[in-house]
């Protein structure tokens, strides 16, 4: 169930410099790039379900990679500069990562690359 505004969770300093500043965190460092479990990916500061985990896959590029969203739930947005495609929380705006298309890693050739600190897992 995705939050109202006044009820989002509270972030740390690193989630705070991610979801609302847009950072990256490093490579090969988050929670969820080797995670395998079955659920849900829901935002990490309103609760919005993004992924589901069947659509998570091993891109090898370091952060959890998705290829596909839950419709409707993630919104993308041209970066200033027109090179990338942000990815943001289509509840809060919070920062997702970036998405890219044409790299023929699953059939759905697209994969959302997620920072690990902007969601939280559910188990089925």
């Amino acid at each position: 169930m995705t939050l109202p505004k006044d009820k989002w969770k509270a972030l740390n300093s690193e989630e705070e410099r991610i979801i609302v500043n847009k950072g990256t965190e490093m490579p090969f460092t988050g929670e969820y790039n080797s995670f395998k479990g079955i659920g849900t990916f829901v935002c990490k500061r309103c609760e919005n379900p993004l992924y589901h985990s069947d659509a998570k896959f091993n891109s090898g590029c370091g952060w959890p990679s998705f290829d596909d969203d839950i419709s409707g739930n993630v919104k993308r947005i041209l970066d200033e500069d027109g090179r990338r495609t942000e990815i943001v929380c289509a509840h809060c705006g919070g920062h997702l990562g970036h998405v890219f298309e044409g790299e023929r890693f699953t059939e759905k050739d697209t994969r959302h690359c997620v920072n690990s600190v902007s969601i939280r897992f559910i188990a089925d």
